[in-house]
């Protein structure tokens, strides 16, 4: 397996293959998406990330989602018409992916699972990870979805917010 070091120019190697327009940005290490957001110049929901969801033994897939909003797994497991899913904890995501979590791309993963991406990241612009921490590739969510070959369906709810 790569080492993490790698991982950048497995991801960029990927974007290149995949002949869609990107720009990459590098900004070092953060701790939160909001610090990422800022650190890249884009709101939250421009920000979207590769959730690893297991499916069923060695069966995986990302799951693209707005940084402004989360999983909603009704919704994931209708589609996918399966009554059980979960998270991978950091080990198995990096076995599977050849990533480290806060840096997973479906761009140069070292299997190359079904993508879903939610229908909110068509028609605008996408910041997305980029194999290494505070690296990140910027392209056009509808030439995400089409590089990957994503199912596009409804399948996050709003981020719980705490305010009081």
């Amino acid at each position: 397996m790569d080492a993490p070091e790698n991982g950048e120019a497995r991801a960029v190697a990927a974007l290149d293959a995949a002949g869609i327009s990107y720009a990459l940005t590098r900004h070092g290490r953060v701790s939160s998406l909001a610090e990422a957001a800022v650190a890249r110049g884009v709101d939250p929901s421009g920000i979207v990330k590769t959730i690893v969801v297991r499916r069923g033994d060695d069966d995986y897939l990302f799951v693209l989602v707005p940084g402004d909003r989360t999983i909603s797994w009704p919704k994931l497991r209708a589609l996918l018409g399966v009554s059980r899913l979960s998270m991978p904890d950091a080990t198995v995501a990096r076995e599977v992916t050849g990533y480290e979590r806060g840096t997973i791309t479906p761009f140069g993963s070292t299997r190359p699972w079904p993508v879903v991406a939610d229908e909110r990241v068509r028609g605008r612009s996408a910041s997305i990870g980029a194999g290494a921490h505070g690296v990140a590739a910027t392209v056009g969510g509808d030439d995400l979805v089409a590089a990957l070959g994503a199912a596009v369906a409804d399948v996050t709810e709003p981020e719980a917010r705490i305010d009081d």
